[in-house]
């Protein structure tokens, strides 16, 4: 939520010029009246984002991503519309005269508080004499007191002393149950964890949603580390770890490094490498993946040195290249993981790993590679399928021939040959025909009337009443829908203006709807007599179309008497259409 004069966000998207603060994102070439460069949100290859400073919208052929200059600055920066109308309005060299306010979520509200107090507690444990020894651990894990205080880190000590503190602060046993940090054995109640130093986990937004504790005492009872369970707060698969600290380095460094476990991320992060994350285990989620789209960064996977950390390397970057995000690898030797790694060879050494991190696709050969014995007839055949299995949907031409390039090289059988061979192996899978390009549909004089109707709508209220007052609805569904999401925009905000109303539909299907709408309609002025001119003729194909069906339905009535009145009614009509 942001709050923030309507009128002051009016005036400077009217003021703003589209094409510029979109050219400081991205290079546009103009191309007749519009601007166009290659689209941001989608691995676009060739110019398909059109940009019109006329109009103040952009939109993509490909991927169908369309909007005002407030809606490109927020998908591009992956901020808020209130942000983004500050990061306008800056580029424009204007002081907003409002204040943006952005609210925490305010749904769970209670649970958040909650979680946030036991965060509190177990931080103001460490601190206190029963902390000593945790304290020390946690020096001699290389963890001093900036990052201990950066990451929130507390502790769990031996007795019911979270129950005890929340339940003085009046929250019920319940809430303490259902957010996984009591458990209740008959009418006695016990804190989940005990003697664990405790890493708070947050979710996307930075509140507090669990909990990871890690033994620290020699006697201590396995399991080494122990999560919080999943909670309504608390999913797993939608979770990053370091995600709300890490996204504003990402944007600065251009690239986002993934790591397996929280002490890598925080170790990484203490030592310089603020842009790194940690999954919630090894499998990326499809939540998690569209979290990571959103930055539109090339991501480094650094998992770790095993073979699990192996195979989730490939696993997860076969994910990510699906949904056309740039992968590279970086594989540590030695170590097992990047806090030991950091820990034995120091952030230089890390730093260089990261510099010649690997492209996905030579870890994908060195991947096919391993336990296979190249100088074996059978191996090497395999080999070599199982990499050309993998380049048969690989639609990037450039990124198939180095591939390609590489297996040739690397196998020393000829690119003729390999080729070949990719191309039979296309030719077994089963391709699927596009549908031949239909013929552009001749727009008829009633669509060319409704789209003045919407257009006209979508710049001043005046036509919304109208519309209201003499059409009321309109017979096409989707032409309905957009009619109806106008009156709604109006009815919360007030105002109109179709660059603003673009931004807030939702349906991708009636974007491009509207989209399309605005394009078709050339002329400047708008006026009340050509308004009711289109209703007019909206009214007068509506009657047509009931007198050709009164005239199937009397054609097909035995009873001369309703005969006769259907008769009377087309009538009636036709002396409607005629006025």
């Amino acid at each position: 939520m942001f709050h923030i004069d309507e009128a002051e966000v009016r005036h400077i998207r009217e003021n703003a010029d589209i094409v510029e603060i979109i050219k400081s994102y991205i290079p546009l070439t103009q191309k007749g009246k519009n601007y166009f460069g290659v689209c941001p949100f989608h691995d676009d290859h060739s110019p398909s984002m059109s940009v019109s400073k006329e109009k103040g919208i952009y939109k993509c052929f490909s991927c169908g991503a369309t909007g005002n200059v407030f809606k490109f600055v927020s998908d591009y920066e992956n901020v808020s519309f209130g942000e983004s109308v500050k990061i306008v309005a800056e580029k424009m060299g204007l002081t907003l005269k409002s204040t943006i306010e952005i609210k925490k979520e305010t749904k769970n509200k209670e649970e958040y508080q909650v979680m946030e107090l036991a965060s509190i507690f177990y931080q103001n444990n460490l601190m206190t004499e029963k902390g000593t020894k945790a304290l020390e651990y946690l020096n001699q894990r290389g963890l001093d007191e900036t990052m201990i205080k950066d990451f929130q880190i507390g502790l769990a000590l031996d007795k019911n002393s979270l129950y005890t503190f929340l339940s003085k602060k009046k929250w019920s046993e319940k809430r303490m149950v259902d957010l996984g940090l009591v458990s209740q054995n008959g009418l006695s109640y016990n804190d989940i964890f005990v003697n664990r130093i405790m890493f708070p986990i947050h979710n996307l937004n930075g509140q507090v949603v669990g909990f990871t504790g890690r033994i620290y005492l020699e006697n201590s009872s396995p399991p080494k580390y122990m999560n919080s369970k999943e909670t309504i707060i608390f999913k797993k698969g939608n979770i990053l770890f370091n995600y709300h600290r890490a996204k504003e380095f990402v944007r600065a460094k251009k690239e986002l490094i993934i790591t397996e476990g929280n002490m890598d991320a925080i170790r990484m992060y203490s030592c310089g490498f603020k842009n790194t994350i940690a999954l919630m285990g090894t499998s990326m989620t499809n939540n998690q993946i569209e979290e990571i789209k959103k930055l539109r960064v090339p991501i480094i996977l650094m998992l770790d040195n095993d073979d699990a950390g192996n195979i989730a390397t490939f696993q997860n970057g076969t994910l990510l290249e699906k949904e056309n995000v740039t992968v590279k690898v970086v594989r540590l030797s030695k170590e097992k993981d990047p806090d030991e790694y950091l820990l034995a060879n120091g952030p230089e050494k890390m730093a260089e790993n990261i510099k010649n991190a690997i492209s996905f696709l030579e870890f994908k050969l060195m991947y096919y590679k391993q336990n296979k014995n190249l100088n074996d007839s059978e191996d090497l055949t395999t080999y070599i399928k199982e990499v050309l299995k993998s380049l048969q949907n690989e639609t990037d031409i450039i990124k198939k021939e180095v591939a390609i390039k590489k297996l040739s090289e690397d196998v020393g059988i000829s690119l003729e040959i390999l080729k070949q061979e990719l191309s039979s192996e296309n030719a077994k899978t089963p391709i699927i025909k596009q549908e031949e390009e239909k013929a552009p549909k001749k727009i008829t004089r009633n669509q060319i009337a409704i789209n003045h109707v919407l257009y006209y709508m979508m710049n001043d209220k005046k036509y919304i009443v109208m519309y209201k007052n003499k059409l009321g609805f309109l017979e096409d569904a989707t032409m309905r829908g957009i009619a109806n999401e106008i009156m709604a925009y109006y009815e919360i905000h007030k105002t109109i203006c179709y660059a603003d109303f673009l931004s807030y539909v939702e349906t991708s299907k009636l974007k491009n709807e509207i989209y399309e709408i605005i394009e078709s309609i050339k002329e400047e002025s708008l006026d009340e007599n050509s308004m009711e001119e289109y209703l007019n003729i909206i009214k007068k194909t509506r009657k047509e179309k009931e007198i050709q069906k009164l005239k199937i339905e009397q054609k097909n009535e035995p009873d001369p008497n309703k005969k006769l009145e259907i008769g009377c009614r087309i009538q009636e009509l036709k002396k409607e259409v005629e006025k």
